[in-house]
């Protein structure tokens, strides 16, 4: 009945690149023999409505099932049954071209499945889609002329924080809802995105981003800091219309923006449907398939809170709700009002919340993971806490670990210690992902609603046997321990890539694979920074070791007395602007002798330079140049600092000072390139030689470097400072850490040898 039924029928899915959505295309494709596809996707900047049909659903492992069936076949029938649509479920008249629109004019059925599934979605985003998206699309079927069947998937939860039975119909036709105008609703939320907006504008709160985006970045170029103080305004948006999306809902007694907006799109969409017929399906929580396209197929993971042991977790496969969607499609439309089915399995064959947390330390007892160093993680016994405890305990934690975070981001540490720093912001982020999971999702394990199924019983009961074996969504089906057992947990194991597996992993380390890629023979450039990436020294101390030379003992105590007060004001200009500090502190040059800073400068190289290279950066670029990359040192020191180093590189670029009379005046003739200005060089490099910067490799150690790193296709952190060690973690860059020779000497300030 349900195949023969949709059997040359258009059939057109919104939403068809997420999870439910993908489900649905591969299933019409495959059991139902000739119907059309229309799949209604969202075009993106750089890829159409068909590439990204192509790439976002019919590459997706849940059809390697039909590649299987279909064989050379696939790409034909696909070319024969598919028609992808461009359009938005977020905008007016979903945003068709007129040949789409009169596509849509010719379908016989839409499966309405888009939707901003994330809880913590913004408030107008939510919205946008779950609102107003049903009626837009109800809008368009009309405006068409179209007469076809509107199925609109919706939630089992837009029952909200109601305990008892939540009946399969309008939640206008039930006891206790909430009336609410939606249309009031709509126009609150557009409203606080503006108030947001203004508000964020505020100088104070401008300031407060900038202020941010530097204690991120550091002194990474006025450009990078704008971009990034940028995104953290707009951020701060966003969470803005996330915590009112949550107390809206919260007020009128729904668990969240979803499920709020969901109810309320039912409503808007019952009062402005027209003549369009509509069905409205709603799943529970939908997770891994029992059985279509493959047992486990999913996207999502189940995850573990806290909530009430006696409690009933309403999950059900996918491949049931998209059962259950065909047969509502299938059938007849519905001659008045919108009917309701739900998709659930709590009310004929419960999952209770403490046997689900049996089941799932039982198999991974069984089968443990791994960490890193090869060693069993031991599942924990599990208490039930109430969402409360563990909500204050996150709230410790996150506090704890950022006041810690911006201590050591304040230490003059570099390297393995400043590892730490990032080690400190990965877990700061696990601990707020795991309180806003709380927040969250923890009504969903509390809830105490018992969702009625009895209508899409019946229309069980009514197919035949057939379509029982063939698009089957009993939920008596499900036996629960063979479901996570076999079937949710090995998906979940299988899509996280976490180890399995004790002992040392085989095969090579990340390091190793870091440092493969950056000496690939297909490498083109390698650039340098010099302080702290190949020598553990920087301009002062090439400063105090020339300017010492010819001190006397008296001389030098006054000397580096004086340097060591001004310590933490030349540091603190450095961190601020490099650039600036390059100019400032070059001044002190003024007066000395070019000729003989030349000659001393050789000295300084083989005293203390060479002495506290890294053997490990120089034989890097050695490496570079035999593999026939070119290499260029790109650094603020002064030319005649660096004139031993030269021979090393194919191209030099460093700090000049004007000369007169055989003086140096301490201007700066040629000023080094910092932040943006080393991007923009390489840049120009890169064109100039005929060189992609995609095939280069930059190394540098702080986050003043970052244009550049960013510029390049292998960004390598040397050394790393805390800011570039957290933002290297966060990216995935390659790390190195590279050390001096053991035995010199350390003094607090060289000074230089005598001659």
């Amino acid at each position: 009945m349900i195949a023969e039924a949709l059997a040359g029928r258009r059939v057109a899915v919104t939403g068809a690149t997420g999870f439910l959505g993908t489900a649905l295309c591969e299933r019409l494709l495959r059991s139902v023999p000739e119907c059309e596809l229309l799949p209604l996707v969202r075009p993106g900047r750089r890829a159409g409505a068909a590439e990204r049909v192509r790439r976002d659903i019919l590459r997706n492992d849940a059809f390697d099932r039909l590649r299987r069936e279909w064989g050379d076949r696939f790409d034909a029938e696909v070319a024969r049954r598919v028609t992808p649509l461009g359009g938005d479920v977020s905008v007016d008249g979903l945003g068709l071209s007129a040949e789409d629109r009169e596509r849509l004019a010719a379908v016989d059925v839409v499966i309405h499945s888009a939707a901003a599934v994330s809880f913590d979605s913004p408030l107008d985003a939510a919205v946008a889609v779950n609102l107003l998206g049903p009626s837009r699309v109800a809008a368009a079927l009309r405006a068409a002329g179209s007469a076809a069947h509107l199925v609109a998937v919706s939630t089992a939860y837009v029952a909200g924080n109601r305990r008892g039975e939540a009946p399969e119909a309008l939640l206008t036709d039930t006891l206790f809802s909430t009336d609410v105008e939606w249309r009031a609703e709509v126009a609150g939320a557009e409203r606080a995105r503006a108030d947001a907006d203004a508000e964020s504008r505020r100088p104070e709160m401008l300031k407060r981003f900038s202020r941010a985006a530097r204690a991120e970045l550091g002194a990474a170029g006025t450009p990078l800091l704008a971009a990034r103080a940028e995104r953290l305004r707009e951020q701060w948006i966003d969470d803005r219309l996330v915590q009112l999306g949550r107390a809206r809902a919260a007020a009128l007694g729904w668990p969240d923006a979803y499920a709020y907006t969901k109810a309320l799109g039912e409503r808007a969409l019952a009062e402005t449907r027209g003549d369009v017929p509509v069905s409205i399906v709603r799943p529970s929580i939908i997770e891994s398939a029992l059985a279509e396209p493959y047992p486990g197929w999913i996207r999502g993971l189940l995850k573990e809170f806290p909530g009430l042991p006696e409690g009933i977790v309403d999950v059900i496969p996918v491949d049931l709700v998209v059962a259950a969607t065909l047969a509502v499609a299938a059938g007849a439309p519905p001659a008045g009002g919108p009917v309701v089915y739900q998709a659930v399995t709590g009310c004929r064959n419960p999952l209770k919340y403490r046997t689900l947390v049996d089941l799932v330390q039982d198999w991974f007892s069984a089968r443990p993971l791994y960490d890193d160093s090869g060693q069993p993680i031991v599942v924990p016994d599990w208490s039930f806490p109430g969402r409360g405890k563990v909500r204050r305990q996150l709230h410790r934690a996150v506090k704890g670990l950022s006041a810690a975070e911006k201590a050591v981001g304040h230490l003059p540490v570099r390297g393995a210690k400043a590892d730490f720093a990032a080690r400190l912001e990965e877990r700061r982020t696990q601990a707020e992902r795991a309180l806003g999971y709380v927040e969250l999702y923890g009504a969903y394990v509390e809830t105490e609603a018992r969702f009625d199924d009895r209508r899409t019983a019946a229309l069980w009961e009514s197919l035949p046997a057939d379509d029982r074996a063939a698009f089957g969504f009993d939920p008596t089906a499900i036996d629960w321990v063979t479901y996570v057992h076999d079937v949710h947990l090995p998906s979940i194991v299988h899509h996280a890539r976490v180890r399995t597996k004790p002992g040392a992993k085989g095969g090579l380390s990340r390091s190793d694979r870091g440092r493969r890629q950056v000496l690939a023979p297909e490498r083109t450039l390698a650039v340098f920074d010099l302080e702290n990436t190949l020598v553990a020294s920087n301009v002062v101390e090439s400063y105090s070791w020339l300017a010492s030379r010819r001190m006397d003992t008296k001389a030098r105590v006054r000397f580096v007395a004086r340097m060591l007060s001004e310590a933490p004001s030349l540091l603190a200009l450095d961190r601020r602007d490099r650039g600036d500090f390059l100019r400032h502190f070059y001044r002190r040059y003024d007066g000395a002798s070019a000729e003989r800073l030349r000659a001393d400068a050789w000295e300084l190289f083989s005293d203390l330079l060479l002495e506290k290279s890294f053997p490990e950066g120089l034989r890097r670029v050695r490496e570079h140049r035999r593999l026939g990359h070119r290499t260029v040192l790109l650094t603020g020191a002064l030319d005649f600092v660096i004139e031993p180093l030269r021979p090393l590189f194919d191209d030099v670029v460093s700090a000049t000072l004007d000369e007169r009379d055989g003086r140096l005046t301490g201007e700066l003739i040629s000023v080094p390139p910092t932040g943006e200005a080393r991007a923009l060089l390489l840049v120009s490099y890169a064109e100039a030689n005929d060189l992609s910067l995609s095939d280069a490799v930059a190394y540098a150690d702080s986050a003043s470097d970052l244009p550049m790193l960013e510029s390049v296709g292998f960004p390598v952190a040397v050394n790393p400072e805390p800011k570039l060690a957290t933002i290297a973690r966060r990216r995935g860059w390659h790390v190195e850490h590279w050390s001096k020779a053991p035995g010199g000497p350390r003094p607090l300030l060289p000074m230089g040898a005598r001659p």
